[in-house]
């Protein structure tokens, strides 16, 4: 078992065990912290997929409905596949980022 604070008497903790914890902790924080980054932007990228699907339902049932106005609908699907994909676009931003940001932090 490592030897810490945790594990020893106050009058034992040296400089190296307060550094080691405190980077330990900092790690768990920066951790926590890309995860939500993370959790967030697929969140977001569910909300913008539902509201791009009711899209491109909505357009395409007016298509058979109104036949003579497809060409107006076809932009309205365009448009809200364009938005689902730069919604994926910066969800993979997004990881990558966090992973960047974690993997340069020290965890020891």
């Amino acid at each position: 078992m490592p030897y810490t604070s945790l594990t020893a008497s106050d009058s034992s903790i040296t400089p190296q065990i307060m550094q080691d914890e405190g980077t330990m902790k900092a790690y768990q924080s920066i951790a926590q912290s890309t995860a939500l980054a993370v959790q967030d932007a697929v969140d977001n990228l569910r909300n913008i997929n539902t509201i791009s699907s009711t899209a491109i339902g909505v357009a395409m049932a007016q298509m058979l409905a109104v036949p003579e106005k497809a060409g107006e609908y076809t932009t309205i699907v365009t448009s809200a596949q364009e938005i689902a994909t730069a919604a994926a676009a910066n969800f993979l931003l997004i990881g990558q980022n966090a992973s960047t940001v974690l993997s340069g932090f020290p965890s020891k």
